[in-house]
């Protein structure tokens, strides 16, 4: 009888560790599932910059490609609710106390709302929802959350054009301040990415918090002065402690929204503190987000 097939008491040599890796990096070749140095890491997410982009564009579009009025509803869906709002708290619960301009006021607080609460519930669920895109290619995961960001916000472009329209139409006038709208967005954009890179490791580490993105978003919209002034709020509880007041008013979200009103409310100058405070919050949080989720690089995709 033949043997057919290899000897299986042979085995092929072995390169030793050094002349393995000297092979690997000769080819250009990487171990899968290691997380890279820190300046590798910047590397590699300036090689797929444009990968990002292209996520985004691709998220951007499936979002409405199935709707015959497409695009159409990235400005119906905010008005609609700005128009459920404004009856509800302004006219009939009457949270527009302390504020002239309730109908900027409450625009500006709903529409800059809308993607926060959208990266907070589909950011930190972003690697989870492509776990089998993780598992199959090798790139930086840090895209995932970041594309998510990217491709809300983009979404709410035409949320932010019909903004700035209303506020042409309540506001009195158009001052110089009006030009730091496009930035204090720019804020909103890096605070909110800072969001999703936290919240996607926590929620990879911790299946069970998915389970809570949505109540935490549920209360930030009842405290941040989404359609009521928190400052008014604030004055109407004489007992609390000062703290109380703080932690309400400089909160990331509550100074997200102020910080989008103040250039175009004339009630709500422009203040160097809003801004400080929302640089420091914004900044501050995508470092630590940053480093946090690049710790977690390697573990992603694993059971």
């Amino acid at each position: 009888m033949t043997d057919v097939g290899p000897d299986p008491k042979y085995s092929p040599p072995v390169l030793p560790a050094e002349d393995a890796a000297a092979l690997a990096a000769r080819h250009g070749l990487v171990e899968a599932g290691v997380r890279p140095g820190f300046i590798a890491y910047l590397r590699e997410l300036w090689q797929f910059r444009h990968l990002t982009w292209a996520m985004a564009k691709g998220e951007v579009v499936s979002e409405y490609q199935d709707n015959h009025l497409g695009w159409l509803w990235a400005l119906i869906n905010p008005i609609l609710l700005g128009v459920s709002y404004y009856l509800i708290f302004g006219v009939l619960i009457g949270t527009r106390e302390g504020v002239d301009n309730f109908v900027t006021f409450l625009t500006i607080g709903l529409f800059i709302f809308i993607p926060i609460s959208l990266v907070l519930a589909s950011g930190s669920k972003s690697l989870l929802s492509k776990i089998k895109m993780i598992r199959s290619l090798s790139f930086p995961k840090l895209l995932l959350p970041v594309t998510v960001t990217f491709a809300h916000f983009v979404s709410a472009i035409p949320a932010f054009v019909v903004l700035v329209i209303i506020a042409l139409i309540t506001e009195d006038e158009v001052t110089a301040e009006w030009l730091l709208f496009p930035v204090a967005l720019l804020v909103v954009l890096v605070m909110c990415m800072a969001f999703a890179l936290i919240g996607s490791r926590l929620v990879h580490a911790f299946r069970d918090l998915s389970n809570l993105m949505s109540l935490i978003t549920r209360l930030l919209r009842y405290v941040s002065g989404v359609f009521f002034s928190v400052q008014v709020s604030i004055e109407r509880f004489d007992g609390a402690p000062a703290w109380v007041g703080h932690a309400l008013e400089y909160q990331p979200v509550a100074v997200a929204l102020t910080l989008c009103r103040e250039p175009l409310m004339a009630e709500y100058p422009v203040q160097w503190q809003t801004w400080a405070v929302a640089l420091a919050w914004a900044f501050g949080l995508l470092i630590v987000g940053f480093v946090y989720f690049w710790r977690g690089e390697g573990t992603y995709g694993r059971a």
